[in-house]
Protein backbone atom coordinates (compact mmCIF):
# COMPACT_ATOMS: atom_id res chain seq x y z
CA UNK A 1 0.00 0.00 0.00
CA UNK A 2 1.17 3.63 -1.24
CA UNK A 3 1.15 6.63 1.58
CA UNK A 4 -0.19 9.29 -0.25
CA UNK A 5 0.86 13.04 0.96
CA UNK A 6 -1.79 15.70 1.56
CA UNK A 7 -1.68 19.68 2.21
CA UNK A 8 -2.52 20.61 5.80
CA UNK A 9 -4.02 23.99 6.40
CA UNK A 10 -0.43 25.07 8.23
CA UNK A 11 1.36 24.41 4.44
CA UNK A 12 -1.80 26.00 2.43
CA UNK A 13 -1.19 29.45 5.19
CA UNK A 14 2.75 29.02 4.50
CA UNK A 15 2.34 29.03 0.49
CA UNK A 16 -0.50 31.68 0.40
CA UNK A 17 1.29 33.86 3.17
CA UNK A 18 4.72 33.51 0.62
CA UNK A 19 2.73 33.83 -2.87
CA UNK A 20 1.20 37.14 -1.41
CA UNK A 21 4.65 38.46 -0.16
CA UNK A 22 6.44 37.90 -3.45
CA UNK A 23 3.36 39.79 -4.92
CA UNK A 24 3.43 42.33 -2.86
CA UNK A 25 7.06 42.77 -2.86
CA UNK A 26 6.71 43.59 -6.27
CA UNK A 27 3.65 45.96 -6.84
CA UNK A 28 1.92 42.74 -8.20
CA UNK A 29 -2.13 42.99 -7.92
CA UNK A 30 -2.69 39.34 -8.61
CA UNK A 31 -5.58 36.67 -7.11
CA UNK A 32 -3.78 33.50 -6.14
CA UNK A 33 -5.37 29.98 -5.95
CA UNK A 34 -4.32 27.09 -3.70
CA UNK A 35 -6.05 23.39 -4.53
CA UNK A 36 -5.58 19.93 -3.62
CA UNK A 37 -4.27 17.37 -5.85
CA UNK A 38 -7.99 16.75 -7.08
CA UNK A 39 -8.54 20.72 -8.11
CA UNK A 40 -9.92 21.42 -5.02
CA UNK A 41 -9.90 24.98 -3.99
CA UNK A 42 -8.36 25.41 -0.79
CA UNK A 43 -7.12 28.81 -0.59
CA UNK A 44 -7.82 32.39 -2.71
CA UNK A 45 -6.38 35.39 -2.61
CA UNK A 46 -7.35 38.53 -4.74
CA UNK A 47 -5.00 41.08 -3.94
CA UNK A 48 -6.50 44.80 -4.12
CA UNK A 49 -6.04 46.46 -7.53
CA UNK A 50 -6.10 42.48 -9.01
CA UNK A 51 -8.60 42.60 -12.22
CA UNK A 52 -11.84 40.69 -11.62
CA UNK A 53 -11.10 38.54 -14.18
CA UNK A 54 -8.03 37.26 -12.26
CA UNK A 55 -9.98 35.52 -9.87
CA UNK A 56 -11.67 33.29 -12.42
CA UNK A 57 -7.94 32.12 -14.00
CA UNK A 58 -5.79 31.82 -11.08
CA UNK A 59 -8.10 28.99 -9.94
CA UNK A 60 -8.51 27.50 -13.49
CA UNK A 61 -4.84 27.40 -13.51
CA UNK A 62 -4.39 25.73 -10.64
CA UNK A 63 -6.75 23.13 -11.11
CA UNK A 64 -5.27 22.27 -14.59
CA UNK A 65 -2.02 21.89 -13.02
CA UNK A 66 -3.01 19.70 -10.34
CA UNK A 67 -5.19 18.19 -12.72
CA UNK A 68 -2.85 17.80 -15.64
CA UNK A 69 0.36 16.93 -13.00
CA UNK A 70 2.43 19.67 -14.83
CA UNK A 71 2.82 23.24 -15.26
CA UNK A 72 0.29 24.87 -17.42
CA UNK A 73 2.80 26.72 -19.55
CA UNK A 74 3.06 23.08 -20.82
CA UNK A 75 -0.80 23.32 -22.24
CA UNK A 76 -0.14 26.76 -23.39
CA UNK A 77 3.07 25.66 -25.71
CA UNK A 78 1.24 23.07 -27.17
CA UNK A 79 -1.70 25.06 -28.17
CA UNK A 80 0.68 28.09 -29.46
CA UNK A 81 2.25 25.27 -31.44
CA UNK A 82 -0.61 24.43 -33.60
CA UNK A 83 -2.79 22.02 -31.52
CA UNK A 84 -5.53 23.83 -31.72
CA UNK A 85 -7.81 21.51 -30.72
CA UNK A 86 -6.72 21.18 -27.25
CA UNK A 87 -8.56 24.29 -26.41
CA UNK A 88 -11.64 21.38 -26.83
CA UNK A 89 -10.66 19.28 -23.81
CA UNK A 90 -13.14 18.86 -21.39
CA UNK A 91 -13.19 20.65 -18.19
CA UNK A 92 -9.64 21.84 -18.81
CA UNK A 93 -10.10 26.16 -18.46
CA UNK A 94 -6.99 26.92 -17.80
CA UNK A 95 -4.65 26.52 -20.35
CA UNK A 96 -2.26 29.86 -19.71
CA UNK A 97 1.10 29.83 -17.65
CA UNK A 98 0.91 30.42 -14.57
CA UNK A 99 -0.30 26.99 -12.97
CA UNK A 100 2.66 25.03 -10.78
CA UNK A 101 2.13 21.90 -9.26
CA UNK A 102 3.40 20.98 -5.42
CA UNK A 103 4.76 17.66 -5.43
CA UNK A 104 6.07 15.94 -2.50
CA UNK A 105 8.33 12.35 -3.28
CA UNK A 106 7.80 13.05 -7.27
CA UNK A 107 3.65 12.65 -6.00
CA UNK A 108 1.41 15.93 -7.20
CA UNK A 109 -0.27 17.10 -3.89
CA UNK A 110 -1.59 20.28 -5.53
CA UNK A 111 -1.22 23.21 -7.41
CA UNK A 112 -0.87 27.30 -7.06
CA UNK A 113 -2.43 29.54 -9.59
CA UNK A 114 -1.56 33.00 -10.31
CA UNK A 115 -3.40 35.57 -12.47
CA UNK A 116 -2.66 38.99 -13.10
CA UNK A 117 0.48 39.91 -14.07
CA UNK A 118 2.94 38.58 -17.27
CA UNK A 119 2.58 34.94 -16.66
CA UNK A 120 6.21 34.55 -16.15
CA UNK A 121 5.44 36.56 -13.73
CA UNK A 122 2.32 34.44 -12.15
CA UNK A 123 4.57 31.70 -12.15
CA UNK A 124 7.40 33.76 -10.03
CA UNK A 125 4.52 34.04 -7.55
CA UNK A 126 3.33 30.50 -7.23
CA UNK A 127 7.04 29.32 -7.20
CA UNK A 128 7.89 31.42 -4.36
CA UNK A 129 4.66 30.02 -2.51
CA UNK A 130 5.83 26.42 -3.60
CA UNK A 131 9.78 26.91 -1.74
CA UNK A 132 7.95 28.24 1.44
CA UNK A 133 6.45 24.32 1.64
CA UNK A 134 9.65 23.21 0.26
CA UNK A 135 11.33 24.67 3.14
CA UNK A 136 8.34 23.16 5.67
CA UNK A 137 8.79 19.78 4.23
CA UNK A 138 12.55 19.45 2.89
Amino acid sequence: MKTKYYLESADVKAIMTASEAEAHKNNWAVSIAIVDDGGHLLNFLRLDGAAPFSAHMAPAKANTAALGRKETKIYEDVINNGRFSFITAPDVNGLLEGGVPILKDGQVIGAVGVSGVKSTEDVQIAKAGIEAFYRLHP
